[in-house]
């Protein structure tokens, strides 16, 4: 068994990683860095993990190390862990800046490291059929990706997420932003140039809540990526514009909600949308409802654990969580001096 060590048991750590791992033939978590009494005996109960109160008491115990810890540290830990000669798994955002980004990638080279960022949403259901869509030339030539991560959440939660700025790599740009930019690159290639509208709508909120980000990729295709937590009314999860038809899909993958209700990854029929959630694909009037693939998040911790084991490609390619970051840096330029420009 490839052991498993895990540096946070918030919201990622508890519902993503920690139930992603249980669920992956070949991984073992063993222990997780995390403070609190009761987190320890949750996951000592659940997981059969031990709970520790400092990383440093986290690299004899494990061969990967699985960093969902605050955003500002990701950068940080991913490299001390592989100092310490282990593989990494860091969540999203990658680290705070590009460059920071970089020589974590630059550290996992020269260590000859396994190193991947935890992009689940490459395989969210609806993004998977969305691909299969364009893939297939059901869309025709895809012109226009119109993709929203929206919430209706006037009372903000605190927090660093919601008080944090750049420096703590807070707001819906790094959180959400982070989703909603690597899949337009997924799907439409690299980014030309960038035009962002952020706002902060909401007292007692010190990063952004509300924000527009628009991409020009190379081949000439835009994306119109929304993320906000004052959105009374919901748009489309997707709105994909093709040369031959559209794709419309609203409401959000199951794989997350069916993860906070404690439901098993490994269950047969976890990705599964039921049919009334499915999207509309077609023209004009000509217009038919699509299955959506099933979602697999599992996939990314199998993902993991082949690259572990054969010296397979890890699933996500950190390069590709630095281009993601240098569209943000792009983006907070723009929304600062109201301006279109270019990434890098």
């Amino acid at each position: 068994m490839i052991r498993v060590g895990l540096v946070g048991y918030g919201t990622a750590g508890a519902f993503f990683h920690a139930p992603l791992v249980h669920a992956t033939e070949g991984l073992k978590l063993t222990a997780v860095v995390t403070r609190d009494p009761e987190r320890q005996a949750e996951v000592a109960a659940r997981y059969g993990a031990e709970g520790v109160g400092d990383v440093e008491r986290l690299w004899e115990r494990c061969d990967l190390v699985v960093v969902a810890s605050p955003n500002r540290t990701h950068a940080s830990l991913a490299g001390e862990a592989l100092r310490h000669g282990k593989a990494v798994v860091v969540d999203k955002p990658f680290a705070r800046t590009a460059d920071e980004a970089r020589q974590v990638v630059r550290l996992a080279a020269e260590r000859e490291l396994p190193l991947t960022v935890f992009q689940n949403r490459r395989w969210d259901g609806d993004f998977l059929t969305v691909r299969r869509l364009a893939a297939g030339g059901e869309l025709g030539e895809v012109l226009r990706l119109e993709s929203r991560f929206e919430r209706w959440r006037p009372a903000p939660k605190g927090g660093w997420r919601e008080s944090g700025g750049p420096g703590e790599a807070g707001g819906l740009l790094y959180d959400l932003g982070s989703h909603l930019v690597d899949q337009a690159i997924q799907l439409l290639g690299p980014v030309r140039s960038v035009y962002c509208e952020s706002d902060v709508r909401r007292e007692g909120v010190g990063a952004d809540d509300d924000t527009f980000v628009a991409l020009t990729h190379d081949g000439g295709a835009r994306s119109h990526l929304w993320a906000s937590s004052l959105a009374a009314q919901l748009g489309p999860r997707f709105r994909v514009l093709g040369s031959a038809a559209a794709y419309v899909k609203h409401g959000l993958d199951v794989q997350e909600e069916r993860l906070r209700a404690g439901r098993d990854p490994g269950e047969a029929g976890f990705g599964d949308e039921p049919e009334d959630r499915w999207g509309v694909l077609g023209a004009g009037d000509e217009l038919r409802p699509v299955p959506t693939e099933a979602g697999d998040y599992p996939g990314f911790y199998r993902g993991v654990e082949r690259a572990l084991r054969t010296g397979a490609p890890v699933p996500v390619n950190p390069a590709g969580a630095v281009e993601t970051l240098t569209v943000i840096e792009a983006a907070r330029r723009s929304a600062a001096e109201s301006a279109v420009v270019r990434p890098g």
